[in-house]
């Protein structure tokens, strides 16, 4: 009698991977599980591919593809090679800034929904920049406010005064992520070039930015927030969609 066999559930079929994605993959797992730290050297090509089993080129291709997504840099010379990149808000900030810079080309975001990205990042902010921050914060936001008090409405380095104060309240906040997502907010879709500039408006918000300076210096946070709300709620009601 014949007899019928069992299917046997122990084994699962995968897709099989070009050895350059495998390469990409294992390396960039290792990277992530904090195989390799931050600031550290990777192997040498050479090596990889002994390693691996595979060509140079092909290794070559993988950590091209690492460097692409922002998670190693390579040095050349003799003394370079492939490094972990070390994370701070700056390099954070400008990888957010990238991928976000692409959301609002294909997606056209409206002003009414930076803005309530922003009041969820921006108050919070300016609450815990009241409790956090430095005389050398302080003296950054100073320095924007100075500036803006002195400019003209024509001048095209508005938008940029803003990103500078701005970000210099996440960096107060003492959250280096929070920074870093206020940057990249500012940085893709630079708010200030909705506002409806006028003389009037210009001299209000810049009132605004020294009351919110004022109460993170004095350590209001209560304070702090209500202005960084009522600045907010200004720059949507005087802006116009682009």
């Amino acid at each position: 009698m014949a007899t019928t066999s069992t299917p046997d559930h122990r084994f699962q079929a995968r897709v099989v991977t070009r050895p350059r994605d495998q390469v990409e993959s294992q390396l960039r797992e290792a990277i992530l599980n904090g195989h390799f730290a931050q600031g550290e050297k990777l192997p040498a090509e050479t090596e990889l591919a002994q390693q691996f089993g595979v060509s140079r080129p092909t290794v070559r291709e993988a950590l091209g593809a690492l460097v692409s997504s922002g998670l190693i840099r390579k040095i050349p010379g003799v003394a370079g090679g492939s490094f972990v990149k070390t994370v701070t808000p700056d390099s954070l900030s400008q990888m957010l800034s990238e991928s976000m810079d692409t959301i609002v080309r294909i997606g056209a975001l409206t002003i009414d929904e930076i803005t309530e990205v922003r009041r969820v990042l921006e108050i919070p902010a300016a609450q815990w920049a009241a409790r956090n921050r430095t005389p050398e914060d302080i003296e950054v936001m100073k320095e924007v406010v100075k500036t803006q008090k002195s400019t003209t409405i024509d001048d095209p380095d508005i938008p940029s005064y803003d990103l500078r104060f701005h970000t210099a309240i996440g960096r107060a906040s003492g959250n280096r992520l929070l920074e870093a997502f206020i940057a990249a907010v500012h940085d893709a879709t630079h708010p200030a070039q909705f506002l409806e500039v006028t003389r009037e408006v210009a001299k209000k918000t810049v009132r605004q930015h020294i009351a919110i300076l004022a109460a993170i210096e004095g350590g209001d946070a209560d304070a702090a927030g209500e202005a960084m709300r009522e600045h907010l709620d200004f720059v949507l009601r005087y802006s116009t969609p682009r």
